[in-house]
């Protein structure tokens, strides 16, 4: 058990994420999601946590671990042709963790899905919360639009693209 890490998450409270995502930037990422969707059929969803509570950290649960959880808990899994992908960001570790269904991620390397989290942590580090999240919805849209454009109308919106807070 890593005790810098307990006192972090313990010291990192819901007023942390509110202090960096206001409310006009919780609209932002909505509007940053909505404009992605409209290139792509694919599904994108934002969720921030503060911090973990303490039985996970006493088993050291990971960030990816986590979020593989909130990917299940927020059914982005369950899109009609697999391509959700869930941005989380764990405020308490300023860790990015993507989690793509397997129908972007047959097609998109973890490399790649690396390459934007830390891009977006070297935001965070700088304070740029609010257009590091941007940046990458904008960068995992990209993948989205390649592998998945809109074909005809395209589908409806199958998942809410309004930012979760955890």
């Amino acid at each position: 058990m890593n005790f810098t890490r307990l006192l972090r998450h313990l010291f990192t409270g819901h007023l942390a994420v509110r202090r960096v995502f206001s409310l006009s930037s919780l609209v932002a990422i909505e509007q940053a999601i909505k404009q992605s969707e409209v290139n792509h059929e694919g599904e994108v969803r934002f969720a921030v946590e503060a911090a973990l509570n303490i039985l996970p950290l006493f088993r050291d649960q990971s960030a990816r671990d986590r979020a593989v959880e909130v990917f299940s808990q927020l059914r982005v899994w369950d899109t009609e042709h697999n391509n959700g992908v869930l941005i989380y960001l764990l405020l308490a570790d300023r860790d990015v963790e993507i989690i793509a269904d397997r129908g972007i991620s047959n097609k998109v390397g973890n490399e790649e899905w690396e390459r934007i989290c830390r891009e977006m942590e070297t935001a965070f580090r700088q304070g740029h919360f609010e257009s590091g999240v941007i940046s990458g919805i904008s960068a995992v849209g990209c993948h989205l639009q390649k592998h998945f454009s809109i074909e005809g109308e395209g589908r409806g919106n199958e998942l809410p693209d309004t930012p979760v807070i955890l």
